[in-house]
């Protein structure tokens, strides 16, 4: 099968300037709010990539679990693959590829640890069994099979019968501060959309709009 057989010409909408709220923040709460309202399967998800002190890219999906004035916020075990890249390295980029709206946004930044009370805030709004494999998974190391896996979990939900988990030292959130957030819209014969906000140093945001 040729790839050019899976060719799309995008259609469903355009982006202009006089579109978009003068806060990326804002504007991305109104795509995601449209997002949720098209029934996008998990339009939190979004693929981080990080890199290591040497520049060694990776990716991954991840969920995101808050965002305000001050970030992107998602969680994850900072032993992980991408806590130790980020740990060595913090900056990053986040990207939400809604394809069935033609949309995506990027958002590239700095990277900061949450508040140790917001992370706990959050473990604790898990459901239980999610709350358990943070302490069962040693994530991202070399296990030797999915047995291993499923005995960390029991002996952990022995541990923690009938009493609460507390919130794992080595797991927490991370905040990505973005200098640069994109909206992209796909228009046709590809000259799409794609507005930009940029950060000065005054933090003010600027618009700009970026060929395609």
């Amino acid at each position: 099968m040729s790839l050019a057989d899976l060719r799309t010409e995008y259609s469903l909408a355009g982006l202009s300037e006089k579109d978009v709220t003068r806060d990326p923040f804002r504007q991305f709460e109104k795509w995601f709010q449209e997002a949720e309202a098209a029934k996008i399967r998990e339009p939190n998800a979004a693929v981080l990539a990080t890199a290591t002190r040497d520049g060694r890219p990776s990716a991954r999906m991840v969920l995101l679990k808050g965002v305000d004035g001050r970030g992107f916020v998602f969680y994850t075990s900072y032993d992980s693959r991408k806590g130790r890249e980020l740990e060595a390295n913090p900056r990053a980029a986040l990207t939400f590829p809604w394809v069935d709206l033609e949309r995506q946004v990027t958002a590239e930044g700095t990277v900061t640890k949450v508040a140790r009370e917001e992370s706990e805030a959050y473990f604790h709004s898990r459901p239980r069994a999610s709350q358990l494999a943070a302490w069962a998974s040693a994530q991202s190391s070399i296990i030797s099979g999915r047995e291993a896996l499923e005995g960390a979990m029991k002996s952990v939900e022995r541990k923690y019968m009938g009493i609460e988990a507390p919130l794992p030292p080595n797991w927490g959130g991370f905040r990505i501060v973005p200098e640069l957030v994109e909206f992209w819209q796909g228009r046709r014969s590809r000259l799409h959309d794609r507005i930009r906000y940029r950060r000065e140093g005054t933090g003010a945001w600027v618009i700009e709009r970026l060929a395609p």
